[in-house]
């Protein structure tokens, strides 16, 4: 079997780490990188410490509105997947490059399958809740992370294109975790020490692009009772500077670090006391960790961290962030997510599919 995997951000990249190689031994891929990711050096540094294969072709578009970069997208797929006429094509998630990469196969009569299917927010402010809704929608394999997402299919008629895979960033977490915990050099460029900080990460439009809100978030942080250290990404550290907020940042104390690859962050991640975060892959990214979470947003896709009691929503209240952060989560923790074989269900799926 023939397939286009689309890759636009970095949680795209890490799944494309558990799933790509399994592919490959029975099929022959080609990967494409839409360039959606924030960072090229950082895209790069995802291919050497992850094993991605790297992609075969990249086509360079970042910036722009949600509709201006995905109709960059699908502009410059469409010529593509018309030349190399694959027998699928694969997308991961949420973004822009998700959806761009289902529409462009699905008007041209190519099969979409989806990787991490069904999850819902049920908020259609968020750009990403619309990209998984009609993703799902155009998909012809919908596969599946968790139990909750294959009600949600159900629940939306598309039960019968439905499996139930598990979750294939766990594949790739339980790989690099020894790594990961070997690695100190990161607390010590942030002058930390392990359990002693909250790691912190912000990025959504929602809360970084709205001055007020900006103002809000930073406050929020400030108000953190210890060391913070927060990862800036480069649409983040444009608005800090934009609104003058960064040198209040720096000069409160919070540890400003560039954009991390993998290993890094999750090394950052494996010895914080806990996270906060507006995220979704780092959500869940903190829950297999069993790291304590405090989600930035009033809502959640991932909704199982916050039923068991490890992650808490809390929007940009202060007062609520302080207390989730106070009250640490219960020693019970499920495995919703499955057990770190979900790339090799994928790939027995797309087996099947082809068949």
């Amino acid at each position: 079997m023939k397939l286009v995997t689309v890759v636009g951000n970095r949680p795209q990249f890490i799944k494309a780490a558990a799933v790509s190689m399994p592919l490959r031994e029975g099929n022959e891929e080609l990967l494409v990188d839409t360039g959606q990711h924030y960072d090229d050096e950082l895209s790069t540094i995802f291919v050497e410490e992850l094993g991605i294969p790297r992609p075969e072709f990249e086509l360079g578009i970042a910036g722009g509105s949600n509709s201006e970069q995905t109709a960059q997208i699908i502009t410059a797929l469409a010529p593509l997947l018309a030349d190399q006429r694959p027998d699928a094509v694969l997308v991961y998630g949420d973004t822009n490059s998700t959806l761009a990469g289902a529409l462009t196969a699905a008007q041209a009569k190519i099969p979409v399958i989806h990787i991490e299917a069904g999850m819902r927010s049920f908020d259609r402010t968020m750009p990403e809740e619309l990209n998984r809704v009609l993703t799902d929608h155009c998909s012809d394999l919908l596969l599946c992370p968790c139990e909750t997402a294959m009600t949600n299919l159900q629940l939306e008629g598309l039960a019968a294109r439905a499996e139930m895979v598990g979750d294939v960033m766990v594949d790739v977490a339980l790989q690099m975790r020894p790594r990961a915990a070997a690695n100190t050099s990161v607390l010590e460029l942030a002058g930390v020490e392990p359990g002693g900080y909250i790691l912190a990460t912000a990025h959504r439009a929602a809360n970084v692009d709205d001055p007020q809100r900006l103002a809000e978030l930073v406050e929020l942080l400030l108000a953190v009772e210890g060391p913070v250290v927060l990862p800036l990404h480069p649409r983040t550290l444009a608005r800090l500077e934009a609104a003058g907020l960064l040198g209040r940042l720096e000069a409160g104390g919070v540890k400003l670090l560039g954009p991390l690859g993998y290993i890094d962050f999750t090394a950052l991640l494996l010895s914080a006391r806990a996270v906060l975060t507006d995220s979704g892959g780092v959500q869940k990214e903190a829950f297999i960790a069993g790291v304590q979470c405090v989600t930035l947003r009033d809502t959640t896709e991932w909704t199982e961290t916050v039923e068991c009691g490890w992650n808490t929503l809390v929007g940009l209240d202060r007062d609520a962030a302080l207390t989730a952060l106070a009250n640490p989560p219960s020693s019970a923790r499920p495995a919703p997510y499955g057990d770190g074989h979900a790339a090799a269900l994928v790939v027995e799926a797309v087996a099947r599919f082809a068949a």
